[in-house]
């Protein structure tokens, strides 16, 4: 198939860009990876096409007290590349399951969460990490936080005439560690299953633990209730505790939940790498 006919518009300037945003029928496209598919196969029918490339500033990858901020022209490659600090590990161990390559050179870690499909890993370490969407409009800003912004398959907080500017991934907490696991069916294909895991350790106990899992549900989802029984176990038995808990607490069961199960339990295995922890 071939596109439905649009209009399409190349802002040189941020204002540019927003104020083409609010007219009736605007889309954004940053990497396009995912809006030229549903474009090509006429699951979108836009009346006007806002590429935001030329646009100057959005491509900042930047570290400060807040966190790392991420800009909506930062491509999934930028993160392969891995840099200081216990996020940018993560990213760079996460980055090499998005997709394959090309995919990888054109697409955007924020266009990824504007997309919000709920087997993409960048939404399972947004929700991981407490993640915070700024968003830009003709008419102001705002933030929404991570748990608040997937709001089903591929539909999220973000409206009409709105830019995802930038993603905020807030600074762990001082000897937090952080894993990764994932289940795939082909090299390049969506996540089966996939699971970021977040520990802080006290005496050899578990002090805090986050879980998100994506391709369980419409959106990712944080694993609270096995997360509040984990509290407290010792370092040694936290993953096997997770294995065996998970699949109770899951809203499906066979083959999914006993994946989340193992994935989970290999995600804190790798967490617990004595070099992976946060300064």
């Amino acid at each position: 198939m071939k596109p439905a006919s649009f209009a399409y518009a190349a802002p040189t300037s941020l204002d540019e860009a927003l104020d083409a945003l609010a007219e009736d029928g605007a889309v954004v496209l940053a990497g396009g990876q995912s809006l030229v598919l549903e474009l090509v196969y006429r699951d979108q029918r836009p009346r006007l096409v806002v590429d935001v490339n030329r646009v100057p500033g959005l491509d900042h990858l930047r570290e400060d007290d807040d966190g790392l901020a991420l800009g909506a022209l930062v491509r999934h490659a930028a993160l392969e590349r891995g840099g200081d600090g216990l996020v940018r590990r993560l990213l760079a161990e996460v980055a090499p399951y998005v997709a394959h390559p090309p995919i990888r050179a054109r697409g955007t870690f924020c266009g990824s969460l504007a997309w919000g499909h709920p087997a993409a890993e960048w939404n399972a370490v947004a929700l991981a990490l407490d993640a915070r969407v700024h968003l830009r409009s003709a008419t102001g800003r705002r933030t929404v936080a991570g748990a608040d912004w997937f709001r089903g398959d591929r539909r999220t907080a973000r409206q009409d005439g709105e830019l995802v500017e930038e993603v905020v991934l807030p600074r762990l907490p001082s000897g937090a560690t952080t894993g990764f696991a994932e289940h795939r069916r082909t090299h390049a294909s969506f996540a089966e299953v996939a699971v970021v895991a977040v520990v802080v350790l006290e005496d050899e106990r578990v002090r805090e633990v986050r879980l998100s899992a994506a391709g369980l549900a419409d959106r990712p989802l944080r694993l609270t209730a096995v997360e509040d029984l984990l509290v407290g176990t010792g370092a040694a038995e936290v993953a096997d505790r997770a294995r065996a808990e998970t699949p109770a607490h899951l809203d499906r069961a066979g083959h999914h939940a006993a994946l989340a199960a193992e994935l989970a339990g290999r995600a804190l295995e790798r967490a617990l790498r004595p070099e992976v922890v946060a300064a």
